[in-house]
Protein backbone atom coordinates (compact mmCIF):
# COMPACT_ATOMS: atom_id res chain seq x y z
CA UNK A 1 0.00 0.00 0.00
CA UNK A 2 1.22 3.51 -0.89
CA UNK A 3 0.35 6.84 0.69
CA UNK A 4 -1.67 7.82 -2.39
CA UNK A 5 -3.90 4.81 -1.73
CA UNK A 6 -4.71 5.97 1.81
CA UNK A 7 -8.17 7.50 1.87
CA UNK A 8 -9.18 7.20 5.51
CA UNK A 9 -8.09 6.47 9.08
CA UNK A 10 -8.09 2.71 8.52
CA UNK A 11 -5.85 2.93 5.45
CA UNK A 12 -3.29 5.00 7.35
CA UNK A 13 -3.42 2.56 10.24
CA UNK A 14 -2.70 -0.36 7.93
CA UNK A 15 0.23 1.41 6.25
CA UNK A 16 1.67 2.29 9.67
CA UNK A 17 1.28 -1.34 10.76
CA UNK A 18 3.29 -2.46 7.73
CA UNK A 19 6.10 0.03 8.30
CA UNK A 20 6.57 0.05 12.08
CA UNK A 21 8.11 -2.67 14.24
CA UNK A 22 5.35 -4.41 16.16
CA UNK A 23 6.16 -2.98 19.62
CA UNK A 24 6.04 0.60 18.35
CA UNK A 25 2.89 0.09 16.32
CA UNK A 26 1.21 -1.47 19.34
CA UNK A 27 2.26 1.46 21.51
CA UNK A 28 0.25 3.76 19.21
CA UNK A 29 -2.52 1.28 18.54
CA UNK A 30 -3.01 -0.14 22.01
CA UNK A 31 -5.05 0.92 25.01
CA UNK A 32 -5.69 -0.10 28.60
CA UNK A 33 -6.89 -3.49 29.89
CA UNK A 34 -9.43 -5.04 27.48
CA UNK A 35 -9.47 -1.90 25.30
CA UNK A 36 -13.25 -1.56 25.67
CA UNK A 37 -13.14 2.21 26.09
CA UNK A 38 -10.84 2.52 23.07
CA UNK A 39 -13.44 0.83 20.88
CA UNK A 40 -16.39 2.67 22.42
CA UNK A 41 -14.83 6.09 21.84
CA UNK A 42 -15.52 5.76 18.13
CA UNK A 43 -18.62 3.56 18.42
CA UNK A 44 -20.30 6.35 20.40
CA UNK A 45 -20.55 8.44 17.24
CA UNK A 46 -22.41 5.60 15.51
CA UNK A 47 -25.24 5.92 18.05
CA UNK A 48 -25.94 9.44 16.81
CA UNK A 49 -27.40 10.35 13.40
CA UNK A 50 -27.06 13.57 11.42
CA UNK A 51 -30.18 15.34 10.06
CA UNK A 52 -29.28 17.42 6.98
CA UNK A 53 -31.14 20.46 5.73
CA UNK A 54 -31.45 20.91 1.96
CA UNK A 55 -31.79 23.83 -0.47
CA UNK A 56 -29.99 26.23 1.85
CA UNK A 57 -27.39 27.60 -0.58
CA UNK A 58 -23.98 26.35 0.52
CA UNK A 59 -21.57 27.29 -2.23
CA UNK A 60 -18.96 28.66 0.20
CA UNK A 61 -18.16 27.05 3.55
CA UNK A 62 -16.26 28.60 6.47
CA UNK A 63 -15.01 25.90 8.83
CA UNK A 64 -12.85 28.18 10.99
CA UNK A 65 -13.24 28.32 14.77
CA UNK A 66 -11.74 30.30 17.63
CA UNK A 67 -10.83 28.28 20.69
CA UNK A 68 -8.97 29.53 23.76
CA UNK A 69 -8.15 32.69 21.87
CA UNK A 70 -6.63 30.80 18.92
CA UNK A 71 -8.02 31.14 15.39
CA UNK A 72 -8.02 27.76 13.62
CA UNK A 73 -8.81 27.37 9.93
CA UNK A 74 -10.41 24.00 10.62
CA UNK A 75 -12.11 22.69 13.78
CA UNK A 76 -9.72 19.81 14.46
CA UNK A 77 -6.18 20.11 15.81
CA UNK A 78 -3.26 17.74 16.37
CA UNK A 79 -3.35 16.81 20.05
CA UNK A 80 -0.01 16.63 21.86
CA UNK A 81 1.35 13.09 22.00
CA UNK A 82 4.55 11.59 23.34
CA UNK A 83 7.59 10.03 21.65
CA UNK A 84 6.81 11.12 18.09
CA UNK A 85 10.33 10.62 16.71
CA UNK A 86 9.98 6.93 17.51
CA UNK A 87 7.19 6.73 14.96
CA UNK A 88 9.03 8.73 12.29
CA UNK A 89 12.44 10.36 12.50
CA UNK A 90 10.95 13.84 11.85
CA UNK A 91 8.40 13.48 14.65
CA UNK A 92 6.93 16.76 15.92
CA UNK A 93 8.71 18.68 13.15
CA UNK A 94 6.56 16.92 10.57
CA UNK A 95 3.35 17.39 12.55
CA UNK A 96 3.95 21.09 13.23
CA UNK A 97 4.75 21.84 9.59
CA UNK A 98 1.65 19.99 8.37
CA UNK A 99 -0.55 21.71 10.96
CA UNK A 100 0.83 25.10 9.93
CA UNK A 101 0.04 24.37 6.28
CA UNK A 102 -3.59 23.73 7.23
CA UNK A 103 -3.82 26.60 9.69
CA UNK A 104 -4.57 24.58 12.78
CA UNK A 105 -3.07 24.07 16.23
CA UNK A 106 -0.55 21.42 17.16
CA UNK A 107 0.62 20.26 20.55
CA UNK A 108 3.98 19.35 22.03
CA UNK A 109 4.12 16.97 24.98
CA UNK A 110 6.27 17.04 28.10
CA UNK A 111 7.38 13.68 26.70
CA UNK A 112 7.91 15.19 23.26
CA UNK A 113 11.03 14.52 21.24
CA UNK A 114 11.54 18.03 19.82
CA UNK A 115 11.86 21.11 21.99
CA UNK A 116 9.01 23.55 22.43
CA UNK A 117 11.48 26.37 21.76
CA UNK A 118 12.35 25.01 18.33
CA UNK A 119 8.70 24.48 17.42
CA UNK A 120 7.68 27.98 18.52
CA UNK A 121 10.60 29.59 16.66
CA UNK A 122 9.84 27.76 13.40
CA UNK A 123 6.06 27.86 13.25
CA UNK A 124 3.53 30.67 13.60
CA UNK A 125 0.38 28.59 14.00
CA UNK A 126 -1.05 28.12 17.52
CA UNK A 127 0.87 25.73 19.76
CA UNK A 128 -0.26 24.10 22.99
CA UNK A 129 2.03 22.48 25.53
CA UNK A 130 0.81 19.32 27.24
CA UNK A 131 2.12 19.20 30.77
CA UNK A 132 2.26 16.58 33.53
CA UNK A 133 2.27 17.55 37.20
CA UNK A 134 5.44 16.39 38.98
CA UNK A 135 6.18 15.79 42.64
CA UNK A 136 9.00 18.29 42.31
CA UNK A 137 7.21 21.65 42.40
CA UNK A 138 10.39 23.40 41.35
CA UNK A 139 10.48 21.26 38.22
CA UNK A 140 6.88 22.22 37.46
CA UNK A 141 7.67 25.91 37.78
CA UNK A 142 10.82 25.64 35.67
CA UNK A 143 9.06 23.77 32.87
CA UNK A 144 6.17 26.23 32.85
CA UNK A 145 8.56 29.18 32.76
CA UNK A 146 10.42 27.60 29.85
CA UNK A 147 7.13 27.23 27.96
CA UNK A 148 6.15 30.81 28.75
CA UNK A 149 9.48 32.17 27.51
CA UNK A 150 9.22 30.16 24.29
CA UNK A 151 5.88 31.79 23.44
CA UNK A 152 3.58 28.78 23.78
CA UNK A 153 -0.03 29.89 23.29
CA UNK A 154 -1.92 27.41 25.46
CA UNK A 155 -0.91 25.44 28.56
CA UNK A 156 -2.69 22.08 28.61
CA UNK A 157 -2.41 20.21 31.92
CA UNK A 158 -3.23 16.50 31.68
CA UNK A 159 -5.24 15.48 34.74
CA UNK A 160 -6.13 11.86 33.96
CA UNK A 161 -2.60 10.42 34.12
CA UNK A 162 -1.40 10.56 37.70
CA UNK A 163 -0.40 6.95 37.08
CA UNK A 164 0.08 5.02 33.86
CA UNK A 165 -2.69 2.89 32.39
CA UNK A 166 -2.38 -0.90 32.19
CA UNK A 167 -1.32 -1.27 28.56
CA UNK A 168 -0.93 -4.98 28.18
CA UNK A 169 0.30 -4.90 24.60
CA UNK A 170 3.38 -3.01 25.82
CA UNK A 171 3.88 -5.53 28.62
CA UNK A 172 3.88 -8.40 26.13
CA UNK A 173 6.50 -6.80 23.87
CA UNK A 174 8.58 -5.16 26.60
CA UNK A 175 8.11 -1.74 25.06
CA UNK A 176 9.62 1.02 27.21
CA UNK A 177 12.07 3.90 26.98
CA UNK A 178 14.90 2.77 27.04
CA UNK A 179 13.89 -0.43 25.25
CA UNK A 180 13.65 -3.56 27.37
CA UNK A 181 12.29 -5.82 24.70
CA UNK A 182 11.19 -9.39 25.05
CA UNK A 183 12.58 -11.90 22.56
CA UNK A 184 9.38 -11.64 20.56
CA UNK A 185 9.67 -7.87 20.57
CA UNK A 186 13.25 -7.98 19.31
CA UNK A 187 12.25 -10.32 16.49
CA UNK A 188 9.58 -7.84 15.39
CA UNK A 189 12.21 -5.09 15.16
CA UNK A 190 14.40 -7.40 13.07
CA UNK A 191 11.53 -7.83 10.62
CA UNK A 192 11.39 -4.06 9.92
CA UNK A 193 15.05 -3.11 9.28
CA UNK A 194 14.27 0.21 7.57
CA UNK A 195 12.90 1.60 10.83
CA UNK A 196 16.16 0.69 12.56
CA UNK A 197 18.26 2.26 9.81
CA UNK A 198 16.31 5.51 10.08
CA UNK A 199 16.53 5.43 13.86
CA UNK A 200 20.33 5.13 14.00
CA UNK A 201 21.12 7.43 11.05
CA UNK A 202 19.13 10.43 12.25
CA UNK A 203 19.32 12.71 15.26
CA UNK A 204 19.74 10.86 18.55
CA UNK A 205 16.47 10.19 20.33
CA UNK A 206 15.84 12.60 23.21
CA UNK A 207 13.07 14.16 25.27
CA UNK A 208 14.26 17.78 25.45
CA UNK A 209 11.43 19.13 27.64
CA UNK A 210 12.58 16.82 30.44
CA UNK A 211 16.26 16.51 29.54
CA UNK A 212 16.81 20.18 30.41
CA UNK A 213 15.82 19.49 33.99
CA UNK A 214 15.96 15.73 34.67
CA UNK A 215 18.40 12.96 33.77
CA UNK A 216 16.20 10.60 31.76
CA UNK A 217 19.10 8.73 30.19
CA UNK A 218 21.70 6.23 31.25
CA UNK A 219 19.28 3.32 31.09
CA UNK A 220 17.88 4.25 34.49
CA UNK A 221 14.52 5.70 33.52
CA UNK A 222 11.61 4.50 31.47
CA UNK A 223 8.24 5.95 30.64
CA UNK A 224 6.78 3.48 33.11
CA UNK A 225 8.79 4.63 36.10
CA UNK A 226 8.40 8.25 35.00
CA UNK A 227 4.67 7.84 35.63
CA UNK A 228 5.27 5.76 38.75
CA UNK A 229 7.98 7.83 40.42
CA UNK A 230 7.99 11.39 39.10
CA UNK A 231 4.32 12.29 38.72
CA UNK A 232 2.36 13.40 41.76
CA UNK A 233 -0.85 11.44 42.45
CA UNK A 234 -1.66 13.86 45.28
CA UNK A 235 -2.27 16.69 42.78
CA UNK A 236 -5.50 18.47 43.71
CA UNK A 237 -7.58 21.48 42.73
CA UNK A 238 -5.56 23.84 44.91
CA UNK A 239 -2.36 22.81 43.10
CA UNK A 240 -3.97 23.41 39.72
CA UNK A 241 -5.45 26.76 40.78
CA UNK A 242 -1.94 27.89 41.70
CA UNK A 243 -0.66 26.82 38.27
CA UNK A 244 -3.48 28.66 36.49
CA UNK A 245 -2.66 31.83 38.39
CA UNK A 246 1.06 31.47 37.75
CA UNK A 247 0.60 30.83 34.02
CA UNK A 248 -1.72 33.85 33.66
CA UNK A 249 -2.89 32.96 30.16
CA UNK A 250 -4.83 30.38 28.20
CA UNK A 251 -4.95 27.35 30.50
CA UNK A 252 -6.73 24.11 29.67
CA UNK A 253 -7.39 20.93 31.65
CA UNK A 254 -7.22 17.77 29.56
CA UNK A 255 -9.05 14.75 30.94
CA UNK A 256 -12.21 16.33 32.39
CA UNK A 257 -15.16 13.92 32.24
CA UNK A 258 -17.84 15.19 34.66
CA UNK A 259 -19.95 18.33 34.87
CA UNK A 260 -18.82 18.81 38.48
CA UNK A 261 -15.16 18.86 37.49
CA UNK A 262 -15.93 21.13 34.54
CA UNK A 263 -17.55 23.58 36.95
CA UNK A 264 -14.48 23.51 39.19
CA UNK A 265 -12.28 24.21 36.16
CA UNK A 266 -14.35 27.34 35.51
CA UNK A 267 -14.15 28.35 39.17
CA UNK A 268 -10.34 28.28 39.28
CA UNK A 269 -10.01 30.35 36.12
CA UNK A 270 -9.32 27.86 33.34
CA UNK A 271 -10.17 29.07 29.84
CA UNK A 272 -10.69 25.62 28.31
CA UNK A 273 -11.32 21.98 29.10
CA UNK A 274 -10.77 18.90 26.98
CA UNK A 275 -13.19 16.05 27.53
CA UNK A 276 -10.92 13.05 27.16
CA UNK A 277 -10.27 9.54 28.39
CA UNK A 278 -6.79 9.59 26.85
CA UNK A 279 -7.94 7.58 23.85
CA UNK A 280 -8.86 4.67 26.11
CA UNK A 281 -5.27 4.38 27.34
CA UNK A 282 -5.89 5.08 31.03
CA UNK A 283 -9.10 3.88 32.74
CA UNK A 284 -10.73 1.11 30.74
CA UNK A 285 -14.49 1.11 31.17
CA UNK A 286 -14.71 4.90 31.43
CA UNK A 287 -17.48 6.71 29.59
CA UNK A 288 -16.75 8.23 26.21
CA UNK A 289 -16.17 11.97 25.85
CA UNK A 290 -18.82 12.22 23.13
CA UNK A 291 -21.42 10.66 25.41
CA UNK A 292 -20.53 13.19 28.13
CA UNK A 293 -20.36 16.21 25.85
CA UNK A 294 -23.98 17.40 26.07
CA UNK A 295 -24.05 17.26 29.88
CA UNK A 296 -20.87 19.28 30.23
CA UNK A 297 -21.74 21.83 27.55
CA UNK A 298 -25.08 22.39 29.32
CA UNK A 299 -23.22 23.02 32.57
CA UNK A 300 -20.38 25.31 31.47
CA UNK A 301 -20.51 25.79 27.70
CA UNK A 302 -21.27 29.50 27.98
CA UNK A 303 -18.40 30.10 30.41
CA UNK A 304 -15.44 28.09 29.11
CA UNK A 305 -14.31 26.62 25.79
CA UNK A 306 -15.31 22.96 25.73
CA UNK A 307 -13.21 20.72 23.50
CA UNK A 308 -13.20 16.94 23.19
CA UNK A 309 -10.86 14.26 21.92
CA UNK A 310 -10.76 10.44 21.78
CA UNK A 311 -12.24 8.41 18.96
CA UNK A 312 -12.26 11.01 16.17
CA UNK A 313 -11.71 9.25 12.84
CA UNK A 314 -14.01 11.01 10.36
CA UNK A 315 -15.18 14.48 9.42
CA UNK A 316 -18.71 13.46 10.39
CA UNK A 317 -17.44 12.71 13.90
CA UNK A 318 -16.17 16.29 14.07
CA UNK A 319 -19.53 17.65 12.87
CA UNK A 320 -21.42 15.65 15.49
CA UNK A 321 -19.19 16.96 18.28
CA UNK A 322 -19.53 20.55 17.05
CA UNK A 323 -23.31 20.15 16.81
CA UNK A 324 -23.41 19.12 20.47
CA UNK A 325 -21.53 22.24 21.46
CA UNK A 326 -17.80 21.46 21.30
CA UNK A 327 -15.77 24.47 20.14
CA UNK A 328 -13.22 22.17 18.45
CA UNK A 329 -11.94 18.60 18.62
CA UNK A 330 -8.51 17.09 19.04
CA UNK A 331 -7.11 13.95 17.50
CA UNK A 332 -4.07 11.81 18.19
CA UNK A 333 -4.09 8.55 16.30
CA UNK A 334 -5.70 10.25 13.31
CA UNK A 335 -2.33 11.92 12.58
CA UNK A 336 0.06 9.46 14.31
CA UNK A 337 -0.67 6.62 11.89
CA UNK A 338 -0.04 8.94 8.89
CA UNK A 339 3.13 10.26 10.59
CA UNK A 340 4.40 6.71 10.99
CA UNK A 341 3.42 5.87 7.44
CA UNK A 342 5.03 8.80 5.63
CA UNK A 343 6.19 11.63 7.88
CA UNK A 344 5.08 15.15 7.01
CA UNK A 345 3.52 14.04 3.73
CA UNK A 346 1.38 11.56 5.61
CA UNK A 347 0.17 14.12 8.17
CA UNK A 348 -0.58 16.61 5.41
CA UNK A 349 -2.61 14.01 3.54
CA UNK A 350 -4.55 13.11 6.69
CA UNK A 351 -5.33 16.76 7.44
CA UNK A 352 -6.28 17.38 3.81
CA UNK A 353 -8.66 14.43 3.77
CA UNK A 354 -10.17 15.52 7.09
CA UNK A 355 -10.64 19.07 5.81
CA UNK A 356 -12.35 17.76 2.68
CA UNK A 357 -14.62 15.50 4.74
CA UNK A 358 -15.65 18.36 7.04
CA UNK A 359 -16.30 20.70 4.12
CA UNK A 360 -18.27 18.08 2.23
CA UNK A 361 -20.21 17.17 5.36
CA UNK A 362 -21.09 20.81 6.08
CA UNK A 363 -22.38 21.27 2.54
CA UNK A 364 -24.46 18.12 2.77
CA UNK A 365 -25.77 19.28 6.15
CA UNK A 366 -26.82 22.59 4.58
CA UNK A 367 -24.61 24.87 6.70
CA UNK A 368 -22.03 27.43 5.64
CA UNK A 369 -20.33 27.98 9.01
CA UNK A 370 -19.58 25.98 12.12
CA UNK A 371 -21.81 28.28 14.15
CA UNK A 372 -24.86 27.07 12.22
CA UNK A 373 -24.45 23.54 13.55
CA UNK A 374 -26.75 22.76 16.46
CA UNK A 375 -28.44 19.91 18.28
CA UNK A 376 -31.33 20.22 15.85
CA UNK A 377 -28.99 18.51 13.39
CA UNK A 378 -28.74 15.38 15.57
CA UNK A 379 -30.86 12.45 16.70
CA UNK A 380 -29.66 9.83 19.15
CA UNK A 381 -30.83 6.26 18.69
Amino acid sequence: MRLAHCHNFHDFRELARRRLPGPIFNYIDGAADDEVTYRQNTAAFDRCDLLPSVLTGVQDVDMSVTVMGQKLDMPIYCSPTALQRLFHHDGERAVAAAAEKYGTMFGVSSLGTVSIEEMRAKHKNPQCYQFYFHKDRGLNRAMMQSAKESGVNVMMLTVDSITGGNRERDLRTGFSIPFRLTLGGMMQFAMKPMWGINYVTHEKFAMPQLDKFVNMGGGASSIGNYFSNMLDPSMDWDDVAEMVQEWDGQFCLKGIMTAKDARRAVDIGCTGIVLSNHGGRQLDGSRTPFDQLKEIVDEVGDEIDVIMDSGIQRGTHVLKALSLGAKAVGGGRFYLYPLAAAGQAGVERALGLMKAEIERGMKLMGVTSVGQLSRENLRFR
